[in-house]
């Protein structure tokens, strides 16, 4: 039987709290939970009343009504350290500022909210709050918890690689900065013209770092150094073809004219303030970078090493596990059960291999739907579009079985689109934006087409459903749509809550009717294995010192993933330690509570209303989310909720 890895009554034996720490995050949230679980169900409107309703003005109890108050003033006090946030919210407050990264800001930010948390101890009685009120309280606590646990590891990150401010900026002039009038126009070069202090700010800590004896694993580098050169490569900075960044600026600056909000020459006058920009401000701070990853790059040898190799690593370690899965987990049994599944999953595998008639090994099916040019669009412009219409397609169909499993909609919208070129990996993982509150900008799903070869056909139904409906979009839009709670819950998240719930959700889609292609409920099963094998490759990379060729060796041999779609994973793993395990434990977490809930209601377990009390509060940590889940089982069936069906492995 598959170790029940993520149950509480296990918690001593399978992972101790660490003691590197003077209080983890888990000590405080296990608290808040005992303190929150003889009241989870004392609400008698169902979970869909209770979010779309909220509770009335009337019948919320004074005490909440002030916190929620005061919460949101702080909130909005928290977005003035980054007008980003604000512009990726919608909102065009502080439009022409980029927001300050130094460390100075970073000590600020963390003393502002230590302050914030003080003053809410001090200024509201918390046994005077009604359950979403206690909730709202002790999660604005959890958030300096989790902010202090992990101040020792400041330096740890790595700034520069993957993903970081090289493309992480201009990704968010081009998608987020909203330009309808001069006057948005002029904020934009304004953001322009910070831009060299923006990067420098981010280089200076990344030099820091360095002197620490931190430094990313080569390949980092190197997919720095091409991206940074991506930006910068072509008009206004040398001649060629238009960057991305020119681009959006020469775009929009026309789009503006054509709708008549500006002239002729307030155009031409932009532009130039933006060559301007761009040249004297972007340019020399991106040079400056390309030359510190070139001389660091030098530095660091052609092994990677995983976050054992850094100073106080282990405990770094289990740090961000706590952090990204929201439990005291150690690496061992996270290793283990890995194992375990991948075991369980490949079971599964050989049932769909036999299905289809396959003669031979699951290792030589492997390598059959890995090579095989049936699961593949070509490598051409015609069929990176027949791949993004396929996933519209996919997601339409999906809409339509919504109201059956969910009372709480969202209204956003949701597009698909392929990742911008200046950021775009070959076999790079999909992913998901979203989009703003109010629905104007929609939730985006994103997909690397550099190579077609690592993005196979049956795989897509599965990303589809993951990075859109029902997953990303229909959870985090749902978050951002809740009414009578804080705005802070509708915005933060917890990495085991969103990336459980949006793997627990390509399992769901198979129960929705998706999934008909046997070949695509074969991809499906490689999604889900690829999360089990994250546990595996993870842990082996951090805690047990895999090299890189371990890892991929590993994840080659239990699934038919392509190579070039394993070395992009199995990097990405090696950049940002622990996050690679949220998925599975999430979902593991989910999957437990939704059949203690079914074999303690029988009859009246209702599936909507599952989905709603887990969605309708916006993202918890997982022992938050369960023991909100016990008490609405209780309250449901008048008695304990047992801990019946707990030893089930998921899909039962």
């Amino acid at each position: 039987m598959m170790r029940n890895l993520i149950r509480p009554g296990n918690f001593a034996r399978w992972a101790p709290v660490p003691l590197w720490a003077p209080i983890s995050l888990w000590a405080l949230v296990s608290l808040w939970a005992l303190l929150f679980l003889g009241l989870a169900g004392c609400s008698p409107d169902s979970p869909q009343e209770r979010t779309q309703n909220a509770e009335s003005q009337t019948s919320r109890p004074a005490e909440t009504e002030r916190l929620n108050t005061w919460l949101d003033e702080q909130f909005a006090e928290y977005l003035e350290f980054s007008p980003l946030a604000k512009t990726r919210l919608g909102d065009k407050s502080d439009y022409g500022q980029l927001d300050d990264v130094s460390m100075e800001a970073m000590d600020r930010r963390l003393a502002w909210r230590t302050a914030s948390v003080a003053e809410m101890k001090q200024t509201f009685n918390r046994d005077s709050l009604d359950t979403e009120g206690k909730l709202s309280f002790d999660l604005w606590a959890f958030l300096l918890a989790r902010a202090e646990a992990a101040e020792p590891y400041k330096w740890h990150d790595y700034l520069f690689g993957r993903r970081g401010p090289h493309t992480g900026l201009p990704n968010s002039l081009i998608n987020y900065h909203k330009v309808e009038s001069k006057a948005d126009m002029q904020a934009y070069v304004s953001r322009l013209g910070q831009a060299g202090r923006y990067i420098r700010q981010y280089l200076d800590r990344a030099k820091i770092s360095a002197s620490k004896g931190i430094r990313a694993p080569y390949f980092d580098y190197e997919i720095a150094l091409t991206q940074t050169r991506r930006v910068v490569d072509g008009e206004p900075f040398i001649d060629g073809e238009p960057t991305a960044i020119w681009q959006d600026v020469t775009g929009k600056i026309k789009a503006l004219q054509e709708a008549g909000e500006i002239t002729g020459d307030e155009a031409a006058g932009l532009t130039r303030q933006a060559r301007e920009a761009l040249i004297a401000e972007m340019l020399p701070a991106y040079h400056e970078l390309i030359a510190w990853l070139e001389a660091d790059r030098a530095k660091v040898t052609d092994e990677a090493q995983g976050a054992w190799a850094l100073p106080d690593g282990e405990a770094y370690y289990l740090a961000r596990l706590e952090a990204m899965t929201t439990l005291p987990l150690t690496a061992q049994p996270v290793h283990e059960t890995g194992i375990e599944e991948v075991a369980r999953l490949q079971g599964e595998m050989e049932q769909v291999k036999q299905k289809v008639g396959f003669d031979g090994t699951l290792q030589e099916f492997f390598v059959f739907m890995r090579e095989s040019d049936q699961f593949y669009f070509p490598n051409t412009d015609e069929g990176r579009e027949g791949y993004l219409q396929l996933a519209r397609e996919y997601l339409a169909g999906m809409e339509q079985r919504l109201p059956k499993y969910f009372g709480i909609l969202p209204k956003s919208r949701l597009e698909v689109r392929r990742v911008e070129a200046f950021r775009e990996q070959a076999g790079g993982a999909a992913h998901y934006s979203r989009g703003t509150p109010d629905g104007e900008r929609p939730g985006v799903f994103y997909a690397h087409l550099a190579d077609m070869r690592a993005t196979s056909k049956y795989r897509l139904e599965n990303l589809a459903y993951h990075e859109g409906l029902p997953g990303h979009h229909l959870q985090i839009a749902i978050q951002q749509e809740l009414a009578g709670i804080p705005r802070f819950r509708t915005y933060h998240g917890y990495t085991a809550y969103s990336e459980g719930w949006g793997l627990y959700s390509e399992y769901l889609a198979k129960e929705m009717g998706g999934y008909q292609d046997p070949y695509n409920d074969f991809g499906r099963l490689t999604g889900e294995i690829w999360r089990a094998i994250r546990l595996v490759v993870d842990t082996g990379i951090h805690a047990n010192q895999w090299t890189e060729e371990q890892a991929i060796a590993y994840a080659l041999e239990n699934s038919p993933r392509p190579l070039t779609a394993v070395r992009s994973e199995i990097r990405r793993y090696f950049n940002n330690p622990a996050q690679a395990t949220a998925y599975k434990i999430g979902m593991l977490k989910i999957m437990e509570l939704r059949q203690r809930a079914r074999t303690t209601l029988g009859d009246a377990f209702d599936i909507r209303a599952f989905h709603d009390l887990v969605l309708g509060s916006g993202p918890l940590p997982l022992p938050l989310l369960e023991h909100k889940v016990i008490g609405w089982i209780e309250s449901v069936s008048g008695g304990s909720a047992g801990s019946e069906g707990a030893d089930q492995k998921p899909g039962s």
